[in-house]
């Protein structure tokens, strides 16, 4: 085996490898910066080494934004089952405060990873299945906590208009048009436009 082949498989889980290291360079220098080689050369294995996961940058692409989804799901179910812990078996008693800790988690993320979340609300790869079946799971976490709080005909309009909400607020933040506040005053500036917006 040449060392090339060996320096592809010496992360154990190469996959995993690739992920990480595109994940680093998506948020560092943004998807048009994004290629095979680069994430290679991050990875420290041999530049086909992608090719055995990733067809191309696009395929490369779609399992970002699907891993994105998949944690950003996780992040709004963690948040939104903290809140129902504080509030006791009934859970919050109004549809803001229901809100409040799916939206700020989902702020937090894209001020985390701000390529990964461009990529995942702006890039033609949202459209491929996989990425779609991660996109939908994260909606339905969302559709799940407000349920209550709609007649079944509403609830549609209602997590369209709370994800419109948050993703205008996460980019005004991303943007830097809100100033460079700290992640203590994003926590109160999120959870007061939502009381502000929802009745």
């Amino acid at each position: 085996m040449s060392t090339s082949g060996r320096r592809s498989y010496h992360h154990g889980d190469l996959r995993a490898a690739l992920l990480r290291s595109a994940l680093h360079l998506l948020d560092a220098d943004g998807v048009d910066a994004l290629s095979l080689r680069a994430v290679a050369r991050h990875a420290g294995v041999s530049p086909n080494a992608p090719y055995r996961h990733y067809r191309d940058k696009e395929a490369l692409l779609a399992a970002l934004a699907a891993h994105g989804f998949t944690e950003l799901a996780a992040r709004i179910g963690d948040a939104s089952a903290d809140t129902e812990r504080d509030g006791g078996t009934a859970g919050p008693a109004d549809l803001a405060s229901t809100i409040a800790p799916m939206a700020r988690a989902t702020v937090r993320y894209a001020l985390d990873h701000p390529g990964l979340f461009h990529l995942m609300f702006g890039h033609p790869c949202v459209g491929r299945p996989e990425v779609t079946a991660a996109s939908d799971a994260a909606q339905a976490v969302v559709t799940a906590r407000i349920a209550g709080f709609a007649a079944p005909e509403d609830r549609e309009a209602l997590k369209i208009g709370i994800w419109a909400l948050v993703h205008g607020l996460s980019l005004l933040l991303l943007d830097g048009r809100l100033g460079d506040p700290t992640p203590e005053q994003i926590d109160v500036l999120v959870g007061s436009v939502v009381r502000a917006m929802v009745p």
